[in-house]
């Protein structure tokens, strides 16, 4: 390859984005030509410029993968030619300088840039085989390399293996990790990692308590952002109550949004400026699962359970507000016998021994959920009434973890309960028929012509677009309960059998 041939190349890709740039403007030697676009040249313009979007995402990732080799190419290189007289360090800052230079980047970008063209091109082979082919981002190849950034070459081709190959014994489900927001990805990411990290999450978390913090950023326009570094019970719990606080404030007179209410139940209770108007109980709840797994939810928060009034004294939240926090912890793990992490509604993987507080402190009953036992899933709970009882909402938020449509992150606690096939049009209240938008997407659902796709007792349901395209949801990671060493295949198989006749008395 010479000097020349580059040139060409570049010159046939901009002479390329120039007619898809004319496409776009409607400005094109040829009309989008499918059958729609004869009735209707609006219609056949606006699929068209989906198309455009669709290859553009897929032309940024194959240049994503191309920008990777050749950063990785320059830095072998370039250290080659200096020669080894020249200190490691200084190579390091001087290649990071060309490349932060070249591609308009500060020292500590191009150096991140660095590191994760070095992490695709060394250690992870199916994700810049994935970026050149386009069916990965650049974003989500950051995802990976930062995920795997802490694992041993085993843990990250296993991390790999289990979201890029679909063959993989305990391969991912649902939507294609392509086609999830890459923050989505992120969650996902994390979750498997923690699960399979070599290092005990008891241990990893003993050190994340040691560094909680508070910290204060300046930001523009007379505003700063104030957050504190907590575990994730304590965290999860917090934002689950000022949710709680800001819900029970809405009402006709108030004009204030939902994140304005939250900020203000906030300052309010750390400053003491005044009282925050009382919200509705939550009750302490807890969900069992089946074969080896068992759920909690438990009440929130240091002091969350405390009797009181409803109204609250300076600096205080109203004593009334409970928030809700959804607890899946293995059996094994709740009794001691092993460490499997159990999983935080809204957050992820959890060392077990904070699910074991959070059952000690807040279980005040167990709604009893079966589960697969081959995978960890839930199964169904039939219904033929029309109101979903608080168990089968409790479960649906086992099943979807968030809201299902596509790429959205608000949580279980923010969405509410919908039958797929309208109940008077014959549908039933049973899982497969139920999904849990949030209620953004809910209206989007009933006002426009996005539809949700049929679910099933394990997977939520997809959604179609007015287009006709078809977006698969994302799915929970469930996976089989780990026993604690000793037990024979015919011991399991009874202790299993016991769990289930148990759970379902």
């Amino acid at each position: 390859m010479g000097k020349a041939a580059v040139v060409r190349a570049f010159e046939e890709i901009r002479t390329a984005l120039a007619v898809l740039q004319a496409e776009v403007d409607g400005a094109g030697l040829e009309a989008f030509s499918d059958a729609d676009a004869v009735s209707d040249p609006l219609a056949g313009l606006a699929d068209g410029c989906l198309d455009i979007l669709a290859g553009a995402r897929e032309v940024e990732a194959r240049v994503a993968g191309l920008k990777a080799k050749a950063a990785v190419g320059y830095a072998g290189t370039a250290t080659a030619v200096a020669g080894p007289e020249v200190p490691v360090v200084a190579q390091e800052m001087a290649v990071a300088a060309e490349v932060g230079c070249v591609l308009a980047l500060g020292p500590r970008a191009a150096a991140s840039f660095l590191a994760t063209s070095h992490a695709l091109t060394v250690s992870l082979p199916r994700t810049l085989e994935a970026l050149q082919a386009g069916t990965l981002s650049c974003q989500h190849a950051i995802v990976l390399a930062d995920e795997t950034a802490s694992l041993d070459a085993v843990g990250a081709a296993a991390l790999e293996a289990h979201f890029l190959d679909p063959e993989a014994q305990d391969a991912a489900r649902g939507c294609p990790v392509g086609e999830l927001p890459a923050q989505r990805f992120r969650v996902k990411a994390r979750t498997w990692r923690e699960r399979h990290h070599a290092e005990s999450i008891e241990k990893r978390h003993a050190r994340g308590v040691a560094e909680r913090r508070v910290e204060f950023r300046p930001d523009r326009d007379g505003m700063a952002w104030l957050g504190a570094y907590l575990p994730a019970d304590q965290a999860m719990s917090g934002w689950n109550r000022l949710t709680a606080a800001a819900r029970g404030l809405q009402g006709p007179a108030e004009d204030r949004t939902m994140p304005q209410l939250r900020a203000d139940s906030f300052a309010a209770a750390i400053l003491g400026s005044g009282n925050t108007r009382g919200g509705s109980t939550s009750l302490s709840r807890a969900s069992a699962s089946a074969s080896a797994t068992a759920g909690v939810l438990a009440a929130a928060g240091p002091g969350a359970g405390a009797g009181g009034t409803d109204g609250a004294g300076p600096g205080h939240l109203p004593s009334s507000v409970r928030a809700e926090v959804l607890v899946t912890v293995p059996v094994f793990a709740l009794m001691g016998l092993t460490d499997e992490p159990a999983m935080l509604d809204g957050y992820g993987p959890v060392p077990a021994s904070m699910a074991r507080r959070l059952v000690a402190d807040g279980a005040g009953s167990f709604y009893r959920v079966l589960v697969d036992p081959r995978d960890g899933a839930p199964l169904e709970i039939g219904r033929k009434s029309y109101r979903i009882p608080r168990a089968m909402r409790a479960w649906l938020r086992m099943r979807d973890g968030k809201c299902p449509f596509p790429g959205c992150s608000n949580t279980s606690l923010d969405t509410e309960a919908d039958h797929l096939l309208a109940w008077h049009h014959g549908g039933t209240t049973g899982i497969s028929n139920l999904g849990q938008p949030c209620p953004k997407h809910h209206k989007l659902r009933h006002t426009t012509a996005w539809k949700p796709t049929p679910a099933t007792t394990n997977e939520p349901p997809g959604w179609t677009s007015p287009t006709g395209r078809h977006y698969t949801s994302e799915h929970q990671d469930w996976e089989p309960p780990k026993w604690p060493p000793g037990f024979l295949p015919g011991e399991r198989s009874l202790l299993e059998e016991a769990l289930q006749e148990y759970l379902s008395a």
